[in-house]
């Protein structure tokens, strides 16, 4: 079996690390596009050409699946993802997880870059399953960048900036781009108050990994032998783990499954 996973940077790993932990014996390839980051600020199809890039450099690893782990990629270039690999690769698409975070209403925020917050994309999805929940869309300048490169620094001003902006009586925060989900625990920090409730994080990371198995009739299998393989590919040129990605749980997850493999 094997699971590719595609994004614009290192916010693959979360997803990666679910998959890895679903099925440890499953082959995972990991393509990104250091070579054009960030893909926020490019205009929709430039964007898409190059989620295309590094969708077809993932495919030619043959994959019995292929996650887009980027929320951007999925707003702008999940249709022509699909329209090119599909019923070849089933691609599975990364969406904010409003849903289950809305389901019993009350107060929720919703972390996301500055080009997602208040686009036409999450307010539709705010709209088809969070009207009776009071939602606070809370936009994240420089976050993912920070998370990217493993700026500590960087990655405390910006959720500390991003937590100023959230009501303190949330009971749900949605971590609407993947990168969050690498620092998920101090943003947990950051927007626990005390004397009120645990807030309920929901990412996305652990449902792609499970509708990638879905899609491609394998059941979870935790248990099984580690005996997954990793490639990692970076603007479709072959690649290892970088420093900023072994920096992380996830990352480490997976760099030391590859090495005892």
């Amino acid at each position: 079996m094997k699971i590719a996973l595609m994004d614009s940077g290192i916010g693959l790993l979360a997803a990666a690390a679910a998959v890895r932990r679903l099925r440890p014996d499953a082959d995972l390839v990991l393509s990104s596009d250091p070579d054009g980051l960030p893909w926020g600020p490019r205009t929709p199809e430039d964007l898409t050409a190059r989620a295309l890039a590094v969708a077809r450099a993932a495919a030619a690893q043959r994959p019995d699946a292929l996650i887009v782990a980027c929320n951007t990629a999925s707003v702008h270039a999940l249709p022509a993802i699909r329209a090119e690999l599909e019923p070849r690769i089933p691609v599975i698409g990364t969406v904010p997880a409003i849903k289950p975070a809305a389901s019993d209403g009350g107060k929720i925020a919703i972390w996301a870059t500055p080009g997602t917050t208040g686009s036409p994309y999450q307010r539709g999805l705010i709209r088809e399953f969070a009207e009776a929940a009071e939602v606070t869309e809370v936009p994240c300048p420089g976050l993912a960048d920070a998370v990217e490169n493993a700026d500590a620094a960087a990655v405390e001003r910006t959720v500390a900036a991003a937590a100023a902006l959230t009501p303190r009586d949330i009971r749900a925060l949605v971590l609407g781009c993947t990168h969050y989900e690498l620092v998920a625990e101090q943003i947990r920090t950051a927007v626990q108050h005390s004397g009120l409730p645990p807030v309920v994080f929901h990412g996305s990371a652990g449902a792609v990994a499970a509708q990638a198995l879905r899609r491609i009739g394998a059941a979870p299998a935790p248990a099984a032998a580690p005996v997954g393989g990793l490639t990692v590919i970076h603007s479709g040129r072959p690649s290892r783990l970088t420093d900023a990605a072994l920096s992380y749980p996830e990352g480490r997850l997976l760099g030391v499954a590859a090495a005892a493999r």
